[in-house]
């Protein structure tokens, strides 16, 4: 059998993504007509969550279920991941079961065994390393504001994380320059690219920049070490004096949840030149196009 996974952005071409772009606008358009076509119909979504999550679980449910399918929403503390059962058996049970499998999870590695294991689709929901996902529909949202990325200028500021690796593979795959500004001790494990440069200051970082993306600095799993982040991370805070050293026309993007007042000013994130309300809904539509990219490669 013939399948496709996505764990990281780089599993798909530049051309393929931009397809996957160009459809998940057509999917957006459609649906604000009311339009729902049964793209999915009798195909089922296995969602597996190790990690908490608002619009990662209900971005693919509701995918799922405006396309005519079902999604079935597993938890590790209610499965027998969670009493130590190999990722490799449940990858191969939920193989005969559903259509594709979704994971939410720590370490990286799991859902490469997953993939290794499983004879559908898998798709990396979030991993302390990548989360292609969000990325998806980060640059769906750019295409919609900007058009393309493609020699565009983006800066990443603030904590060398899962969002800030997986910016760095898009740098790579589709073409633009990443300035990434961080403090020293918290660089991105993927920062040696082509593509990036890296600043351990925030101005530097954002001068000129078509985008300036930040996230929180204290990820799941790092509660212990929020306050010391503050800290740290305190001279990395996009606010309106930061933002106002990019382009006149510069976006704002943030994955959400934010935290007002820490990794962003709430101003910044109100402001008209943000767009992270039009980039977490995008979440369903490019979460679709993928669904429908990797079920039509699966044979």
């Amino acid at each position: 059998m013939s399948v496709r996974h996505f764990l990281s952005l780089k599993d798909f071409s530049r051309d393929e993504i931009e397809a996957l772009i160009e459809r998940a606008i057509e999917l957006k358009a459609w649906r604000s007509r009311g339009y729902r076509p049964a793209i999915f119909e009798r195909k089922t979504l296995a969602m597996i969550f190790e990690k908490s999550s608002t619009r990662t679980r209900v971005s693919f449910e509701a995918a799922m279920s405006e396309g005519g399918g079902s999604a079935i929403f597993l938890s590790t503390h209610e499965t027998q991941l969670g009493r130590g059962e190999p990722p490799e058996d449940t990858a191969r049970v939920l193989a005969q079961m559903s259509d594709a499998i979704m994971i939410r999870t720590y370490e990286h590695s799991i859902v490469e065994r997953f993939a290794a294991s499983s004879r559908v689709p898998v798709i990396n929901g979030l991993t302390n390393d990548l989360h292609p996902c969000q990325l998806l529909a980060d640059l769906m949202t750019f295409f919609e504001h900007r058009g393309s990325v493609r020699g565009r200028t983006v800066a990443w500021i603030g904590d060398g994380n899962n969002m800030c690796n997986s910016y760095i593979n898009a740098a790579e795959v589709m073409g633009f320059n990443l300035r990434v500004a961080c403090p020293a001790d918290y660089q991105p494990a993927l920062a040696n690219s082509p593509n990036v440069d890296l600043f351990t200051c925030a101005a530097q970082a954002a001068n000129g920049a078509d985008l300036v993306v930040t996230d929180v600095w204290a990820s799941m799993g790092q509660e212990d070490e929020a306050q010391l982040r503050r800290d740290v991370f305190r001279p990395f805070q996009v606010t309106a004096d930061l933002i106002a050293e990019a382009a006149a026309d510069a976006l704002f993007m943030h994955c959400l949840p934010a935290h007002r007042g820490e990794e962003v000013a709430a101003e910044v994130i109100d402001d008209p030149n943000s767009v992270v309300w039009d980039e977490a809904g995008n979440r369903l539509h490019a979460q679709k196009a993928l669904l429908e990219f990797l079920f039509s490669h699966t044979t």
